[in-house]
Parts: C-alpha cells; sequence; structure tokens
C-alpha cells in the first residue's frame, strides 16, 4: 500500500499495518508521519520501542536477534529502523524482507528514511513493505499550495490568518517547512486574539528592531525621503531581510494606486492605520511614474533571488526616494520595458 503525508491521518483511524515504510526529504512531514503512526500504535497496546540506527557497517544480526527476542514480560513492540542512506545493502535487504514477511502481531517495524531513488525504490524490500504494510512516500509542499497549506497549519493552532500575513510567511520561509512552523509557534504566543494579520507576522519578525518594517511604506508614502531612507539604513543594519521591506515599498505603491483608481480594499487594510500618509501620497501622485515604481520593485525582486545582478538594497532605496517624488536616478531602459 501506498500512501502520502496527507492520507495517512484517515488511514490511521480506520488501520494499523504491520509495517510502515516513510521516506522523503522534508523534516517537518516526515517527522509528524513518524509520530502519528507512534501514537496509533501505542493506543493499540504497542507499549515498547526500540531504535536501531543502521549506517554503513551496522550489524543486521543484532537487529534481527533483538525484533524477535520476546521480553519478559511479552510486551508489544515498535521496532524503528533509521537508514541514513536509504539503502541497506544486500545483508540490509535481506534482513528486512525476513522480517516483514515474519508478520508477527507483537512487533510493529517503522523504517525511516531520505527520498528513495528509483534504484532503491525496486528493491525487493520496499516492495516487501508494500506488500505486508505501507509505504508513506513525503513530498515537497508545491508553491501553489503553500499558502493553503500555511493557513491550516495556523488554523491548528486556533490562528486566523488574513492573506497578506500569509504571503509575508511564504516569503520568509522560502519553502523550509521547519522554519514555517516555527514562526507559527511563536506567533501563536506573541498574538492576542486568534487574528493573525500582516502586522503580526512583520512586528515578529523585527520585534528587536528599532524601526518595524510595517512604518516604511508609510514614511514614503508621506513623502519622507530623508527618514524613509534611515529607516531603510537602520533595516538593513539590523539584518532584516530584504524581501520584507521591499514587500512594506510595494505595498506602499499598491495602496496608492488603488486609492487613487478606486479599488476596493486598496487603502483599508486593517494594519495600516496612518491614513493621513496615503493622504500626502495622493497630493503629489501626480509626480509619480507608477510603470516606473512597479519596474523598480520587480528589478529588485529579480536581485535578492539572484536572477539580476545589482545590489538589492540600493535599487530599494532608489524605489523609495522614487516614491516619495524624489528621484534620485532614473530607471535603466531595461527597467522600464
Amino acid at each position: 500500500m501506498k500512501l502520502t503525508s496527507d492520507t495517512l491521518a484517515a488511514h490511521l483511524e480506520q488501520h494499523l499495518l504491520p509495517a510502515y515504510l516513510i521516506s522523503g526529504d522534508e523534516p517537518l512531514l516526515a517527522l509528524e508521519a513518524a509520530d502519528a503512526v507512534r501514537v496509533r500504535a501505542r493506543a493499540a497496546g504497542f507499549t515498547e520501542r526500540e531504535t536501531h540506527f543502521m549506517d554503513r557497517g551496522a550489524d543486521w544480526n543484532d537487529v534481527r536477534s533483538s525484533a524477535n527476542n520476546l521480553s519478559l514480560f511479552a510486551e508489544r513492540r515498535i521496532v524503528e529502523l533509521r537508514l541514513p542512506s536509504g539503502k541497506p545493502g544486500k545483508d540490509g535487504g535481506a534482513a528486512l524482507v525476513a522480517l516483514l514477511e515474519a508478520r508477527d502481531p507483537d512487533r510493529l517495524l517503522l523504517i525511516t528514511s531520505p527520498r528513495l531513488d528509483r534504484d532503491a525504490q525496486s528493491a525487493e524490500w520496499v516492495r516487501a513493505v508494500e506488500a505486508n504494510g505501507a509505504w508513506v512516500q513525503i513530498w515537497p509542499v508545491d508553491a501553489s499550495k503553500l499558502i493553503a497549506w500555511l493557513r491550516t497549519r495556523c488554523r491548528r493552532v486556533k490562528l486566523n490568518p488574513d492573506d497578506e500575513a500569509l504571503e509575508i510567511l511564504a516569503e520568509r520561509i522560502e519553502g523550509n517547512l521547519l522554519a514555517a512552523h516555527q514562526e507559527i509557534e511563536k506567533l501563536r504566543l506573541l498574538v492576542h486574539g486568534d487574528r493573525l494579520t500582516a502586522e503580526d507576522v512583520l512586528a515578529s519578525v523585527a520585534d528587536s528592531a528599532r524601526f518595524d518594517v510595517f512604518q516604511l511604506g508609510e514614511s514614503a508614502l508621506a513623502g519622507d525621503a530623508a527618514r524613509t531612507q534611515r529607516m531603510i539604513d537602520g533595516l538593513r543594519a539590523e539584518g532584516v531581510e530584504p524581501t520584507l521591506v521591499l514587500w512594506s515599498l510595494s505595498k506602499a505603491v499598491r495602496d496608492l494606486w488603488s486609492s487613487l483608481n478606486g479599488a476596493p480594499g486598496g487603502a483599508m487594510r486593517p494594519w495600516q492605520r496612518q491614513t493621513a500618509a496615503l493622504q500626502k501620497g495622493q497630493r503629489r501622485a501626480r509626480q509619480l511614474s507608477f510603470r516606473q515604481l512597479a519596474a523598480r520593485a520587480a528589478r529588485a525582486d529579480r536581485m535578492i533571488k539572484g536572477k539580476d545582478v545589482g545590489n538589492a538594497w540600493d535599487e530599494i532605496s532608489l524605489l523609495a526616494a522614487d516614491l516619495c517624488a524624489q528621484p534620485v536616478l532614473a530607471a535603466p531602459r531595461s527597467v522600464l520595458k
């Protein structure tokens, strides 16, 4: 039988098989899958647990004798086999097949490994797992599904995030689900109530910073070029990620554009309270080229991702100066294409 991390929970509610193989390179999901099997096994009376780390050179005879040896009180046991390479070798493969085919009702095998390559997937011991138990393949969360995954994780800890909060989280973790879990746990402790906003996430990121990232966009909207640049310099010195600084300025541009064009909800986000800054931005809007602002932001984003040459912080400073209607340099023609 083949399972995924999404289908494992429903399976365990109905079944507990003699063996489970959990393979994959996403540590958080692999750990949670193994924990789910352990919890279900303990509920079924498997109260003992022994763990074997089967790296190269490990003695599989010790595993055989230990797994087949009944304890003094004949307790049911979880026997965990951790395969750091995913390839147990000839002796290990034979030992695994023998253990799997024995189907001892007082023993549950839990095998964990990294992602298995094509050769390993066709090995006899893997086929024995599928025949006598379940193979749980752990896959990374696709980028298109990351926002939904984050929303589900937040709601699991009683947080109700808005869309912007999820966007910032997704940018910060860069596909590292373990980092996402840590951020969400941190927010759970910091947020009062169940509502999670962009302001909460930014405050959590910059809770030790002299300047808050979400105030940067307001300063740029107000047209205070000197203060805005001081804030950018301060945030950079304090180690704040350029992605978050760019997000704040880009959102200020979007809010100003939306307010001028009557787009719903553009300037009324709950976390942007200083409407006076937006009104100042509206008064000088005729001096701004929104096409150039968007081009600056896109160029800075490419620099951050290593897809374009240049210093992202310099481009962020130029974007802020443009938004303050005090441009320092004209955008290169390549930017405006």
